[in-house]
């Protein structure tokens, strides 16, 4: 494949992201995706022959996503613990955006499902390495979403503060019922 290639598919991933972002799978349509990524519906069509192609290219892209993220939650000098609730923060990243999208494709798509339930086993089982306790574990990806979902609805810059408040808030707690 060829350096153009990649390029249009990132495009074509991108787009289909921002339109399933921007509404929903309906709103997603092929030539929709097409004219937002700058490539012909043939072009699409040579990288993602249909929408279910595409919707599994979108899911792949995640798991990529997520792959990165587990090592970098395994290894952040932060620990575990600390760097996920720091990093639930909704902040517009192509991580975001790709469980944002997979998100609405779930509704309608088992294999969308599949993923998200996978991302959210691995990081369960990587907080219950780090703190040894089931519940604990589940507790701290609960607050986790929590965060998430605060910061995602309240992105005007006049919550920046309350947002960073919640995590550090969030921290704390959780030191408190780790011992840590």
């Amino acid at each position: 494949m060829s350096e153009s290639a990649g390029t249009a598919r990132e495009r074509i991933l991108e787009a289909y992201t921002s339109l399933l972002m921007e509404g929903n799978e309906r709103a997603a349509t092929l030539d929709a995706v097409a004219a937002l990524a700058g490539v012909s519906k043939g072009g699409l069509l040579y990288h993602f022959p249909s929408k279910e192609a595409l919707a599994s290219g979108l899911i792949a892209e995640l798991d990529v996503l997520a792959a990165a993220d587990l090592i970098k939650i395994r290894t952040s000098p932060l620990g575990p613990v600390e760097y996920f609730i720091r990093t639930s923060v909704s902040e517009g990243s192509k991580f975001d955006n790709a469980i944002i999208a997979t998100m609405r494709l779930a509704t309608d798509s088992p294999a969308a499902r599949d993923a998200l339930h996978t991302l959210r086993v691995q990081w369960h089982d990587v907080l219950y390495e780090a703190v040894g306790d089931e519940q604990l574990a589940q507790t701290i990806l609960l607050i986790s979403d929590g965060i998430y979902y605060n910061t995602a609805i309240m992105t005007e810059e006049r919550y920046h503060d309350q947002n960073h408040a919640s995590v550090e808030d969030a921290l704390a707690v959780i030191q408190r019922l780790t011992g840590k």
